[in-house]
């Protein structure tokens, strides 16, 4: 890192999105710095992917634990099945909270590291339905941000930037191939296994492979077998 780079720390979830985001954030000069969360998701292969997609782009990464099953409330989080048909109004797989939570762990950590912006890559094109994706989300966790810490009431302007925001899967998986972004290095899937090979058959699955054939990409993607 140079004394001229600017520092920014990245949520990084092993997913495709994220992973593009931590591309951009490279690519705009920024020295990343990438932040996972294990809340107690279903599955850990995501986080094994977001060390290696730190590795690749040379960024420091933390992992923080967060015991968000203690409350359960959604299909990622509890024992409650995941569906495998889009359903009208906010899906089961929705977890309370967690984009507050991570952006706020995120936000925590800028402070430490004196870095003045927070790169996520929530989405609200092509996505599941989640009311802590939308803009309005992260314009009102950005006054928030500025109001409640010590940087932002000495006047570091603190920004949370979210540039997939207005993009679709298909413009993100062509964002990520001029990037270079490996994609079968990532992981999606709500249901992963072990290896982090995805089921094929969930909301984030369906919305992976529909991005990349509307973008005119090959699937990368591991798929476990159907048998």
């Amino acid at each position: 890192m140079t004394k001229q780079q600017r520092k920014a720390v990245v949520l990084v979830s092993g997913g495709m999105d994220s992973a593009v985001v931590l591309a951009m954030a490279r690519e705009q000069g920024f020295a990343c710095h990438a932040l996972s969360v294990s809340y107690g998701q279903r599955h850990t292969s995501e986080l094994a992917a977001a060390a290696a997609l730190a590795a690749l782009h040379g960024a420091e990464h933390k992992v923080v634990t967060v015991d968000l099953r203690s409350i359960g409330g959604s299909a990622l989080t509890a024992d409650i099945d995941v569906p495998e048909t889009a359903a009208a109004g906010i899906p089961v797989t929705y977890v309370p909270a967690r984009n507050t939570i991570m952006l706020s762990i995120a936000l925590g950590w800028a402070e430490v590291l004196g870095a003045d912006d927070l790169f996520c890559g929530v989405n609200a094109v092509d996505y599941s339905g989640y009311p802590d994706c939308r803009p309005e989300f992260i314009a009102a966790f950005e006054r928030l941000a500025n109001l409640a810490t010590k940087a932002g009431v000495e006047g570091h302007a603190l920004r949370v930037h979210a540039p997939l925001m207005r993009m679709s899967k298909a413009d993100i998986a062509r964002e990520g191939a001029r990037l270079g972004v490996d994609f079968s290095a990532t992981v999606s899937c709500y249901q992963a296994d072990a290896e982090g090979r995805a089921c094929g058959r969930c909301d984030a699955c369906r919305l992976r492979a529909e991005g990349f054939a509307a973008a005119g990409l090959p699937d990368p993607t591991r798929y476990a077998s159907r048998g």
